[in-house]
């Protein structure tokens, strides 16, 4: 049983509900993600809905979520609506997308993926043609932070070795051709089946909101291509994700190094993934998230199969043996 506190609504939330003539509302927590964000449901007795972010400082800043909110409203793109903050307390009133997140929808309507995929990846087609947001680069300082967390935690809950400055130097000469890309876009980092909500009753041809993309960034336009076609939360053929791939790659005209890059952010994103969920297994208590594993390993390996990523696939051949790949780290509770 989760703690309990998880599922109090934040303090001073009465206050800042009837400031916005929210008052007497219902109050139910809604399933989070794996931050120190929390969210509630607000309804109203005239069936009106709403969403309530907890972003608690200091752990939490709610700025950038509603910056990019702003940014993706104004360019036509279905974000949900600000309709009230406290900054001092965290807290977010936010407009209620429902609850039937891509991957729910097409684990029970599997014959709309090909439509669903395309729709999504039409998303990204129209974001790559907009100016960027305001928000920060994704620098070679955060590509391999990011890489470094599979040392960080994966390593150590393996009992494995690691040469971290032949490591970092192997990553920076890799990914130094994504810092050369011209076309920069604003990055959502986390556009995946469980972020892509379906409107209006997921009715065949809704529309598709998005959600959770307050830690955006100005990169590369294949990392969000990856993100959504190598889904740590749900399988995607290799088949549909090559039509997807071709398919964008027709409407925005990127050229004939862009399947590469695409392979070299999908090593890096799913090696930084593997990282991020040991953590929440070993620091955080999360060990559901080592369940993803299996799938992050098969996503990577996809990826270093790319005749340009001969480096990469040679150290994790060396350093992460497949059968090492397939096991559990010790501690851990059974899948």
């Amino acid at each position: 049983m989760g703690d309990i506190s998880m599922m109090l609504p934040p303090a001073g939330l009465d206050e800042f509900l009837e400031e916005l003539g929210w008052n007497n509302a219902a109050i139910s927590p809604v399933a989070g993600d794996a931050s120190f964000r929390r969210y509630f449901r607000a309804q109203r007795k005239d069936g009106r809905r709403a969403i309530i972010m907890d972003a608690p400082p200091p752990h939490e800043d709610p700025r950038p979520f509603i910056g990019l909110s702003k940014y993706l409203i104004q360019l036509g793109f279905r974000a949900p609506a600000i309709w009230g903050q406290d900054l001092e307390k965290g807290i977010v009133l936010l407009e209620d997308f429902g609850d039937v997140q891509m991957r729910m929808h097409l684990d029970e309507h599997p014959d709309e993926e090909w439509d669903v995929y395309r729709q999504a990846i039409d998303t990204l087609i129209q974001l790559s043609d907009k100016p960027p947001a305001p928000v920060p680069p994704y620098d070679m300082d955060t590509y391999l932070r990011e890489v470094g967390l599979l040392t960080e935690w994966y390593m150590p809950a393996m009992a494995l070795p690691v040469d971290q400055q032949g490591y970092d130097t192997m990553w920076r000469s890799a990914l130094l051709p994504l810092e050369q890309e011209a076309h920069k876009v604003t990055v959502l980092r986390d556009y995946h089946s469980e972020n892509i909500m379906l409107l209006d009753n997921a009715r065949k041809g809704a529309g598709q909101g998005i959600i959770d993309y307050q830690d955006a960034l100005v990169g590369h336009p294949a990392y969000d291509l990856v993100s959504i076609l190598q889904d740590a939360r749900r399988d995607v053929s290799p088949e549909l994700e090559n039509e997807m791939l071709c398919y964008y790659q027709e409407q925005t005209g990127f050229g004939d190094d862009f399947a590469y890059h695409y392979a070299l952010l999908g090593a890096q994103r799913n090696t930084k993934i593997i990282g991020i969920f040991t953590r929440l297994w070993k620091r955080d208590g999360k060990a559901r998230y080592l369940d993803f594993l299996p799938r992050m390993w098969g996503l990577l390996q996809r990826d270093l199969d790319h005749p340009r990523l001969g480096i990469l696939k040679d150290w994790f051949d060396r350093h992460i043996p497949e059968q090492v790949r397939k096991s559990r780290p010790e501690g851990a509770p059974p899948a």
